[in-house]
């Protein structure tokens, strides 16, 4: 047995390639007389087995290794060492052997023996905090399962280190650690220690080939790359390689607007500086400063050269800069640009290409060709996605109708309505003009989604020394011409965007408030004639029972009637509204009014002029919300005939007689990126006919907290919201009545920054500062002596609850009186009116 060892030895090492073979051997039971090991011989391949592997499949394996069945191959030979190599090259086993398991004749039978690699089991994170380890887990899950060697270290190793990298930390060092799984023999917990270090800041930003650009302009050119300073509360200088990329387009961007279409990053470099900051070398080169020189018209038809060149607004001489040349061309945000001026007018394919026709000196010369195309007519409107809202709801909102000329305003105006239906995600309305070039038509797809958009309020508070319950149900796409048919009740009929509200609010006999409201936004269904009605009644007591001579209470009925319509003049955002109050008031034995005891009736006349052009009803990033209401009862004491001065005061507030006017205002505008910024102003006045009668007891108006009009029997006034502020603090020095004041203003600037604007939740953020006073009369009337705040906030609006909300806010200014007013104060709110004026 010895020699036969030594002679199968010999073979191997005379045999090239041999070497590779773990063992070769013959597993026969008796040598075969023709098998010589010193001089190979043909065989055919008889068989092959594969043994030892758990995870991979036999069939490949045999394929990697080039042998097949009916091969003729020489054993040994180059076909049995390749087949070792090449099993070995995968990468995937810790031992690979090649034995002659038998032979028959002049065939071979072969056993492959394979020691699979051990695979990871599981991956144990340390160092970093739980988030983190959330994080990098998700992005390592696809890790189990694989072999343990050098490529799972490596790529285990460049996850973390980019993942940290993105987020500033770019000497984060990761070590990894298998261990023996007990579980399983052939598997490894792989431990893997992460160091992120500390945030990689910016310590210089070394710029060289800049003349005319000074180094700060270029650098406030980089607006998210900042070099580390004391004094740098919002730029912290933390260095993100993402920002910095974009940086740099940008601050070529910004050079080549103001005149250096030359400018250029000739190379840049990061490197370290310490274990916690960088060092940014830039080299430019900035070349000289260009003008527009003369500028022609090519291939214009339908309007001349004049009128373009006054449209487009450069003038021979003005730095040249193709950012803005691009704006006035064609992508003005206020569509006053050559381009709009076609879309405008049915030229669907227009197409305006600037070409720089002579360079010389400092000096473009350019000439815009024009390709005009045939005016396309809109053919058909064909929408999508409304599987809730039936299409005359969103058809009547589109201002796109067949037989126009294609109008790209028109289609912008379309989206708007659209998305002040409040029935579809406004994030995904999207609408596709669909030419036909061999008829000049244009059809136009809207596409829409659905969205939740009734909206439920169940909550419980504390108010008055007892909890107060609320249950509200609001459904904003409401049919009522299917009330009666029990197969569209899904739970409710819906559909023909109609709303219907119902809120009730008690905690028990001390308080009670029930409120119903319908409105038909197109009353008829012909014309955008709004259509409202409108019901309450709510109760305050002491809980004393009726009869008892302590009973305290007061009890509020009301009934309104509006008509709406859309105007043309001065333009369609335009509309006027009117509607017929009547509200009564019952008080026995009620202090914190005029009168005590007795009756008041309240019936009014309104009318509110307003203009509404915000872009989007939940989170607005343009426009403006402008709104004129003058409210007002009959003079009843210029002709009832009745002294005022001998009347008790019951008797002369029976019929409540004044008149009221308001002005409020929103504008909102992008500042940069998704930064918007709100400015607020409000004004009220409520006055009166007959100064023996003087100021209504109801009506006036309360400034202070949350703006929430809520358990605190202040139906009959008017609720502001002022944060910073405890409810309905701010009142005049010397007020006899907290039934509220007759003047009130209020200014606020507010900042916000949406997280999400999906349609499942929309979140923002915003930071505010307001102020506000209220006032007896006009003789001290002051709109600069306001108490003022400042504050942080967040809302989110989710649609089966409307918009919620949360702000801290800081009051400035002490009510005398009422030192716990101001200093900090939290405010929440519920389901309050989206883009509201409190």
């Amino acid at each position: 047995m010895k020699n036969f060892l030594l002679i199968i030895f010999l073979s191997v090492l005379s045999v090239q390639g041999f070497a590779q073979f773990p063992a070769l051997r013959s597993t026969t039971e008796t040598k075969p007389k023709d098998l010589d090991y010193l001089n190979p011989k043909e065989y055919t391949i008889g068989g092959i087995e594969i043994n030892g592997v758990k995870y991979l499949d036999k069939s490949v394996l045999i394929t990697i290794t080039k042998l097949a069945v009916g091969d003729r191959i020489l054993v040994p030979g180059e076909a049995t060492s390749g087949a070792v190599k090449n099993l070995w090259a995968q990468g995937l086993f810790d031992d690979v052997s090649l034995a002659i398991n038998h032979t028959s004749g002049d065939s071979v039978f072969f056993d492959i023996n394979l020691v699979e690699r051990p695979r990871v089991s599981r991956i144990v994170l340390k160092g970093l905090t739980k988030t983190e380890t959330t994080d990098i887990q998700e992005k390592l899950n696809n890790q189990k399962g694989k072999i343990v060697n050098e490529n799972l270290r490596n790529t285990i190793t460049n996850i973390i280190t980019k993942h940290f990298y993105e987020k500033g930390y770019l000497y984060t060092t990761v070590k990894i650690n298998p261990v023996n799984d007990t579980a399983d023999v052939n598997s490894r917990i792989v431990n893997v220690i992460v160091d992120k270090k500390s945030k990689v800041k910016v310590n210089a930003i070394n710029i060289e080939g800049n003349k005319d650009f000074s180094d700060a302009k270029l650098k406030k050119f980089l607006k998210k790359t900042h070099e580390m300073a004391w004094y740098k509360v919002f730029g912290s200088g933390k260095f993100l390689r993402d920002k910095y990329e974009e940086d740099k387009e940008k601050m070529i961007a910004k050079m080549r607007e103001k005149g250096y279409r030359d400018a250029e990053i000739i190379s840049d470099s990061v490197y370290r500086h310490n274990d916690k900051s960088v060092n940014i070398d830039i080299k430019l080169h900035e070349g000289p400063k260009y003008y527009f020189g003369n500028i022609t018209f090519a291939g214009n038809a339908k309007y001349p050269s004049s009128l373009l060149k006054q449209i487009l607004r450069i003038e021979k001489g003005d730095v040249f800069s193709e950012e803005k040349l691009d704006k006035t061309l064609r992508s003005s945000p206020s569509s006053d640009d050559v381009s709009s001026l076609y879309l405008n007018d049915g030229y669907l394919t227009f197409n305006a290409d600037p070409v720089q026709t002579r360079i010389y000196g400092d000096t473009v010369d350019l000439e815009i060709r024009i390709y005009e195309g045939p005016q396309y007519t809109i053919n058909k409107i064909i929408l999508k996605g409304n599987d809730v809202t039936n299409d005359k709801v969103v058809l009547r909102e589109i201002r796109t109708k067949p037989g126009q000329k294609f109008s790209k305003d028109l289609l912008v105006r379309s989206q708007r309505q659209i998305s002040q239906l409040g029935n579809f995600d406004e994030q995904k309305i999207d609408i596709k003009p669909i030419p036909n070039p061999a008829d000049g038509t244009v059809d136009i797809q809207y596409t829409v989604v659905e969205k939740p958009s009734d909206q439920i309020e169940l909550s419980g508070g504390f108010g008055g020394g007892r909890v107060v319950g609320t249950l509200g149900l609001t459904f904003n796409n409401f049919s009522a011409r299917n009330l009666f048919n029990l197969k569209e009740y899904k739970p409710l009929p819906r559909g023909d965007g109609q709303k219907l509200s119902i809120r009730g609010q008690t905690n028990g006999k001390y308080y009670q408030s029930y409120n119903f409201s319908f409105s038909e936004p197109w009353f008829g269904g012909k014309k955008p004639i709004y259509f409202g009605i409108s019901a309450f009644t709510s109760l305050q007591s002491n809980g004393l029972s009726k009869g008892n001579p302590s009973l305290q209470k007061i009890r509020l009925n009301g009934l309104t009637f509006s008509l709406g319509k859309q105007l043309k003049w001065p333009d369609d955002y335009f509309r006027v509204d009117y509607a017929a109050n009547l509200q009564q008031f019952k008080l026995n034995n009620y202090s914190g009014y005029l009168f005590q005891n007795g009756d008041s009736y309240d019936l009014s006349l309104s009318q509110v002029f307003s203009r509404n052009s915000v872009d989007a009803p939940i989170f607005p990033t343009s426009g403006s919300n402008i709104k004129f209401t003058v409210q007002a009862t009959l003079p009843y004491s210029a002709f009832n005939g009745k002294n005022y001065n001998n009347l008790s005061t019951s008797e002369k507030y029976k019929f409540a007689e004044y008149h009221k006017w308001k002005f409020e205002t929103q504008f909102f505008q992008k500042i940069y990126g998704k930064l918007v910024l709100k400015a607020q102003a409000q004004f009220g006045f409520i006055g009166y006919y007959n100064k023996d009668v003087g100021q209504a007891p109801f009506g006036r108006f309360k400034l202070g907290g949350d703006g929430l009009q809520g358990f605190d029997f202040l139906q009959g006034s008017e609720v502001i919201g002022l944060r910073g502020y405890s409810n309905n603090s701010i009142v005049p020095e010397g007020a006899v009545t907290t039934a509220g004041s007759p003047i009130f203003n209020k200014y606020v600037l507010e900042l916000r920054h949406p997280i999400t604007l999906n349609q499942s939740a929309t979140v923002f953020v915003l930071a505010f500062a307001e102020g506000g006073n209220t006032w007896n009369k006009f003789s001290e009337f002051n709109p600069f002596n306001v108490k003022r705040s400042v504050g942080v906030g967040a809302r989110i609006y989710l649609p089966i609850f409307g918009l919620l909300g949360i702000d801290y806010g800081y009051g400035f200014d002490a009510i005398p009186g009422n030192p716990d007013a101001n200093k900090g104060q939290f405010h929440f709110s519920i389901a309050q009116q989206l883009g509201g004026f409190n």
